[in-house]
């Protein structure tokens, strides 16, 4: 009889916790903490991922899971869409538009070097193609024949590409014809042995290597490419069309679509090469429309028709359990309040919120407060108030060493003391030792609706409004006493602030441009990446090449924005649109947005929410004989 160790090459090792690496797949091992023999196995799991900034169905999709790219689609039954967007594996930052508008457009290429070709300009197919650079789309020759809904090699490049099947308006009907792209012209190859349409987001390969995956009407065949003819092979286990997929002729998939007569489906299945083998994993709901970009190890379906919408999900064949990033609800505030602008300060398991405004109850005209707040990760507690009442401060730092400068208002202490009357003089700051506050340096400028960034003991204020209008003023904080440093580039109040003392962003803020950006080295600002649309009073966390901003109060929004020291792309939103809220954290995967405003109704300035950034987990299995 064989052994384990004849069959795997090892022992059943006996452990006291699991191991915590790649290594361990395909292994079983004995854990004696917890009595079990336990073993990694691969799992295969959709995720959902930051939606698309334009819902849209049947768009051109190519590229891969973490450099994707969507290009086109409509909004049915009337609008075809021509921008693009793309995809780094975290959001979805704006690309160049389109020269024609149109959908169920065939795509292919990465997202520095994508094609698109055919399409319906609602009305009327269209024989154009397009070449991108990554940052514009150029005219292309004509294919040889006008049609929509066609499939395409999505492996391909913009001097190798092939274009397939679709609807053909003359003779009317689905087509079998081939096109292939040199990078100069068109020009056709051998049919198709079935003639189909309604599969431009699935298909897969190369322009010698192509895959055609199921289609109109219902089809469950697939036929491969070998750079001259097409040859039927193993078909799909379910018949379809409309479905999203991607990869190569070897490591194809298809995720959702339609079945007879009109059913919308989720179920995904993965191609080897030869066989097709449904997963596991389906999409989060049934869905046509879709487009998909990557393999079927590391794939992505983008929108669809349930109805038109801006879904976007990640497929992972891995031994990891993958967990997307997320906002979630966290504990209410005992003080509604919000004008807490400039407060970046803790984390989501240990933040703080200090001052702002409040309305007791929500009804009731806001007033300046000094009731100070600290929020364990789960529950927020009242702690020793702050000096003075104030709104539209400054604050940095963690729960046990902050500090609090400048700001609106006037003397007070208490939970509920009436407005104060302006910019306090001198600008006073307070130290937070995590139970008391203490009287340190003034701040250069009576300021209010300023930016902060840094620790206690090394601190960055800057910008803001002053009684001579909005201010350009950075000084740097050391633990005692501030120093002025050289301003910023640009005068605004109502900004955003994120990073340390040595490295921070200033974002947002009006006056107009409010998109503006400027990052500061620890001497000097310079211009950033700007905003892909205005925004000033939102919350941030993170770095300075590895920002969030949320929220904000140009419309207040749910907009969540990730920086990457580059440029801004989009980010799982917040649930509630607010601006004005106390937030923090040094890194992402900890930031947190409490209070606000937006509406005064209800609980919505109490509320907190935590964001989790991706998480990547071995799936380690318990072995049982049931």
């Amino acid at each position: 009889m064989s052994t384990y160790k004849n069959l795997i090459g090892k022992d059943v090792n006996f452990l006291t916790t699991n191991p915590d690496n790649a290594e361990a797949e395909g292994q079983i091992w004995y854990n004696s903490t917890d009595n079990a023999f336990k073993g990694l196995v691969v799992s295969e799991a959709w995720s959902s991922s930051t939606p698309l900034t334009t819902a849209r169905e049947w768009a051109a999709s190519s590229g891969s899971q973490t450099a994707a790219i969507v290009s086109g689609g409509y909004a049915l039954p009337s609008t075809a869409y021509s921008n693009t967007e793309e995809y780094n594996g975290s959001g979805w930052a704006a690309g160049g538009a389109l020269n024609t508008a149109r959908g169920e457009i065939a795509g292919n290429g990465p997202q520095t070097a994508a094609l698109v070709a055919g399409g319906d300009t609602l009305p009327g197919a269209s024989n154009a193609s397009e070449t991108y650079n990554g940052s514009s789309w150029t005219s292309a020759p004509n294919l040889n024949l006008a049609r929509y809904s066609l499939g395409a090699a999505k492996q391909g490049t913009t001097t190798a590409a092939l274009v397939f099947g679709g609807y053909a308006p003359s003779p009317a009907g689905p087509s079998n014809t081939s096109e292939e792209f040199n990078g100069s012209s068109w020009s056709e190859g051998n049919n198709l042995n079935t003639a189909r349409n309604a599969f431009p987001g699935s298909c897969a390969g190369t322009q010698t290597a192509g895959l055609a995956t199921g289609g109109s009407p219902f089809v469950a065949n697939c036929e491969e490419y070998d750079g001259t003819s097409w040859t039927n092979v193993n078909g799909l286990n379910t018949a379809r069309q409309q479905a999203a997929g991607g990869g190569s002729q070897t490591a194809a998939f298809l995720a959702g679509g339609q079945t007879p007569p009109n059913t919308y489906v989720a179920i995904t299945e993965t191609y080897d090469g030869t066989n097709w083998t449904n997963s596991p994993a389906t999409l989060s709901s049934p869905n046509i429309g879709n487009t998909g970009a990557g393999d079927s190890s590391a794939g992505l379906s983008s929108g669809g028709y349930n109805p038109t919408r801006a879904t976007v999900e990640e497929y992972n064949r891995s031994i990891n359990v993958i967990t997307a990033a997320a906002w979630s609800s966290g504990g209410l505030m005992g003080t509604g309040r919000y004008r807490m602008s400039g407060q970046n300060i803790g984390t989501k398991d240990a933040g703080m919120a200090i001052g702002g405004r409040g309305s007791f109850p929500s009804t009731a005209p806001a007033v300046t407060v000094s009731s100070v707040e600290e929020y364990d990760g789960s529950s927020w507690s009242e702690v020793n108030n702050m000096p003075t009442s104030l709104d539209m401060m400054g604050s940095f730092g963690v729960q046990t060493a902050a500090l609090q400068f400048a700001g609106y208002g006037g003397p007070g202490a208490g939970p509920n003391p009436g407005p104060g009357g302006d910019r306090i003089s001198p600008a006073v700051s307070n130290e937070y030792d995590g139970t008391n506050w203490t009287s340190s340096g003034a701040y250069p400028a009576a300021t209010n609706a300023l930016a902060a960034a840094g620790t206690q003991t090394a601190g960055l204020g800057f910008a803001g409004s002053t009684p001579g209008g909005v201010s350009n003023i950075t000084a740097e904080y050391d633990g005692s006493s501030w120093t002025a440093s050289n301003n910023i580039g640009t005068a605004r109040d109502a900004l955003a602030g994120a990073g340390i003392q040595t490295a921070a962003l200033a974002i947002g803020g009006p006056p107009s441009p409010e998109a503006r950006v400027e990052e500061y080295d620890g001497t000097n600002w310079t211009t950033g990446g700007a905003l892909p649309t205005g925004n000033n009073q939102s919350g941030t966390g993170g770095t300075q090449t590895n920002a969030l901003s949320f929220g904000g109060n140009v419309s207040p929004t749910t907009l969540v924005l990730g920086y990457d020291g580059t440029s801004w792309s989009t980010r799982p939103s917040i649930s509630t649109a607010r601006y004005g809220g106390s937030n923090g954290n040094s890194t992402t995967s900890g930031a947190y947005y409490a209070g606000g405003g937006g509406s005064a109704s209800g609980t919505q300035r109490q509320t907190t929410e935590e964001f989790t950034g991706e998480t990547s987990a071995l799936n380690i299995k318990t072995i049982t004989t049931s």
